[in-house]
């Protein structure tokens, strides 16, 4: 009896989202007792206070202003040129990095981490990111025949952890010709965490040190998603000054994301940018990234790229929208600040919190923390080493307490394990 006509590779494929399951059981408790009654700590955007989606009003204006044509018609399949040109502005500020520099438009932030596994990575080989990651980096990797292997990211003092890269860094690159580095930074998904300006001089010196002498390649991606609600503007993008000008064997490519920075999630929009200080390899970069592009989906959505370039062609149109993301942004920060004090107040511990939208509890058994937290109608996100919780998406007024209630359900369940 024949049960699968599937291609080997894809055979026993199958994702089931613990964030999207764990915003359906939210969801359908919300139905039940009422949302008032209800925290829903898994959305990953942001709600405000009356726990409605946000839409910054500059946004919607300029997209829902758009010609028809332009709401409908075609991008080309790089992406728009003067989206090409003000993506660049948008991602690195006055921190743009010295060297080559080209943009190819994707489908988000998820579209430059496929088409960087898919055209910097061979069969079989390993990409390398920390122990806590954003899930989907995994299923990608899997997908396109890659492997993941991760390091740990923080040392005992909550600092980040070089030593730890550099040891996977040198036994990676002792198995294979090239790494994929994935780093995302600043507001890391899931902890909060930012690298500073030194951590990523340490990251940058490791793999110089990694491949000096050698034929052997890195591609570092910074994947940048919360960047628009890391921090001050311009001192979260000082980071991008430390790639420029390194050696030829070592691409940087910049994962930008109109999701977060621009409420846009479902229009899939974003670009990736490559940084490098040799012609030739950003030439290669465009073309093999738009030929990845035009064999998996394409051209991308048009009116998203025409509301960037319009936005930061105009600088009334982007004070406008850098002082909405601010008001959120500071909106965000007071949650996560509430949450940290009332942590610290009831002993609950914490993974050090620096910006964006989610913040992690380290934790033995997060899946049974998570049904525990059930029972008190709080919805949050069991990882494999602890607990997501989406302060951007859970009003102050919910966030107050909420600490003690994941303190109690640790300790009910550890006294049951």
């Amino acid at each position: 009896m024949i049960t699968s006509i599937a291609a080997n590779h894809a055979k026993g494929k199958s994702a089931q989202d613990k964030i999207f399951g764990a915003n359906a059981a939210a969801v359908a408790a919300a139905a039940k007792y009422g949302a008032d009654k209800v925290t829903n700590a898994t959305i990953g955007a942001i709600l405000d206070e009356n726990e409605k989606l946000v839409c910054l009003p500059t946004i919607e204006k300029v997209y829902r202003g758009l010609a028809t044509n332009e709401l409908i018609a075609y991008a080309p399949i790089s992406g728009l040129p003067d989206y090409l040109d003000k993506v660049i502005t948008a991602a690195f500020g006055t921190s743009r990095p010295e060297g080559y520099i080209a943009a190819v438009a994707t489908a988000g932030g998820t579209g430059v981490i496929h088409h960087t596994i898919w055209n910097y990575m061979d069969a079989g080989e390993t990409a390398l990111t920390s122990d806590w990651y954003w899930g989907p980096y995994k299923v990608l990797c899997q997908d396109m025949g890659r492997k993941l292997d991760t390091y740990k990211m923080l040392d005992e003092n909550n600092k980040y952890n070089l030593p730890a890269l550099k040891a996977k860094v040198n036994e990676i690159l002792g198995k294979q010709k090239s790494l994929l580095l994935m780093i995302n930074t600043p507001a890391h998904n899931p902890t909060g965490y930012s690298l500073s300006e030194e951590d990523l001089q340490g990251v940058i010196d490791i793999i110089k040190e990694a491949t000096a002498g050698t034929d052997k390649t890195v591609t570092l991606l910074l994947d940048v998603a919360y960047i628009d609600y890391a921090g001050e503007k311009e001192e979260v993008r000082k980071i991008f000054k430390k790639l420029s000008n390194l050696p030829a064997n070592i691409l940087s490519i910049v994962a930008y994301s109109m999701s977060k920075g621009f409420t846009l999630y479902g229009q899939r929009t974003g670009a990736m940018i490559g940084v490098s200080s040799s012609k030739e390899i950003i030439e290669e970069f465009a073309a093999i990234n738009q030929y990845t592009s035009r064999a998996t989906w394409s051209n991308i959505n048009r009116p998203a790229m025409k509301t960037l370039a319009n936005i930061y062609s105009d600088p009334e149109l982007l004070a406008a929208t850098e002082k909405e993301r601010d008001d959120y942004y500071q909106m965000i920060k007071a949650r996560a600040d509430l949450f940290t004090k009332e942590a610290e107040e009831c002993g609950l511990p914490m993974l050090p919190y620096v910006a964006g939208f989610f913040l992690s509890i380290p934790a033995k058994n997060p899946d049974a923390i998570c049904d525990k937290l059930h029972e008190d109608n709080i919805f949050a996100v069991p990882l494999a080493a602890g607990v997501r919780i989406a302060v951007c998406a859970v009003p102050l007024k919910k966030i107050a307490g909420m600490a003690a209630k994941v303190q109690a359900a640790m300790q009910a369940v550890e006294n049951k394990h």
